[in-house]
């Protein structure tokens, strides 16, 4: 039997989420062997009892693995496991990132650019038509558009992804055999085209309430900005902003007027500092510094200017992180034999300047 069989098996274990199945695969030294360990060995593992233990050597989880597989051979759906080069980077740091995600479609889950646009179900024209200009704003930029597929928000954000030829991403909180809500199927057949659709839920899942709440955190973690578009003060909006705010996601909100009902979640958040105010997709570009990364005369110019006045101290950890494209900050620490404390310091006062950018898991890249 092949690799990719264990590997989808550990995710058909009962008892065993993605957090625990990462640290079977740690102890035991890759999915193939957690099935081959003896129960005796399994019971040596932190938090791993007599009844997981038992499911684990349950014959039926390779038998449902299995079908799985075949499943997703005859739908033409990648698998990709944790420790794929291909799965994506953003999710990598996470303990609760999916041990295996299901795909269909052709954009690069490893996108240069992700925004991630969610709201209420039921907006009004008007949230439509923010959401809409949101997205035509942001389609100089090329980012992938990521959303729910759901009614409202999400699907105004896919569909105008289309028409002006943005790829888009939809999150599933389901497995691939069916597409929800069906009214949704022809936009999500087009997006196979022009982006994709994405699930951590095998194949015979379906829309479960408790599944999405799951989604939403792989929207939260896949973007670089999450943009909220109309919502009330209580939801799964409000839960992928908090989820985003978790992983150290630049989040907006589009602000509205006090009384109206899908205003106020946006407004809540602007308030409680759990969002950046967003009136237009330059508001977002900006801050991300999507208007100089395509380095320019200006950029060019400026970050010269720049590079002027930093300290040696300074110069020495920028040239670091040019050299290396993207760098830890113990990487950084080691290399330049400062400390972690006065190089926290040193790359905010960096960030200040827009010299560098912070990446989810201490990470940093030049602006």
């Amino acid at each position: 039997m092949n690799d990719l069989l264990y590997k989808v098996a550990l995710t058909k274990i009962p008892l065993v989420g993605a957090v625990t199945a990462k640290v079977l695969v740690s102890y035991c030294g890759g999915a193939r062997e957690v099935f081959e360990a003896k129960k005796q060995d399994l019971l040596r593992i932190p938090n791993i009892g007599e009844a997981t233990a038992a499911n684990i050597i349950d014959k039926k989880v390779l038998e449902d693995a299995e079908q799985e597989l075949r499943f997703l051979d005859e739908n033409s759906i990648r698998p990709i496991f944790y420790l794929q080069k291909d799965y994506p980077q953003r999710l990598r740091p996470f303990n609760d990132a999916p041990v295996m995600l299901y795909y269909r479609g052709t954009a690069d889950l490893n996108h240069r650019r992700t925004v991630g646009i969610i709201g209420t179900r039921t907006p009004t024209p008007q949230g439509i038509s923010i959401c809409e200009e949101l997205v035509e704003g942001l389609s100089p930029y090329k980012p992938l558009i990521i959303s729910g597929l759901a009614y409202g928000i999400d699907v105004a954000a896919h569909k105008k992804s289309l028409e002006v030829g943005l790829e888009t991403l939809g999150v599933l909180g389901h497995g691939l055999a069916r597409i929800y809500p069906a009214q949704h199927k022809r936009v999500a057949t087009e997006m196979l085209a022009q982006g994709g659709l994405l699930t951590e839920f095998a194949s015979h899942v379906g829309p479960e309430r408790e599944n999405f709440p799951m989604r939403n955190r792989i929207v939260a973690g896949l973007c670089d900005a999450l943009i909220v578009v109309e919502t009330a003060t209580k939801g799964g909006s409000i839960i992928t902003v908090q989820q985003a705010n978790g992983y150290n996601r630049d989040v907006f909100a589009v602000p509205g007027r006090v009384k109206d009902k899908f205003s106020q979640g946006c407004n809540f958040l602007i308030k409680k500092n759990m969002a950046m105010l967003a009136e237009n997709a330059e508001d977002v570009a900006a801050l991300l510094r999507w208007n100089r990364e395509d380095g320019g005369p200006s950029a060019k110019a400026l970050q010269a200017s720049l590079f002027d006045e930093m300290t040696d101290t300074e110069k020495q950890v920028v040239d670091l992180i040019q050299s290396a494209e993207e760098i830890g900050v113990d990487q950084l620490s080691y290399a330049s034999q400062i400390a972690q404390g006065d190089l926290a310091a040193l790359l905010l006062n960096l960030e200040f300047k827009g010299v560098v950018r912070s990446l989810p898991g201490k990470r940093y890249v030049l602006c």
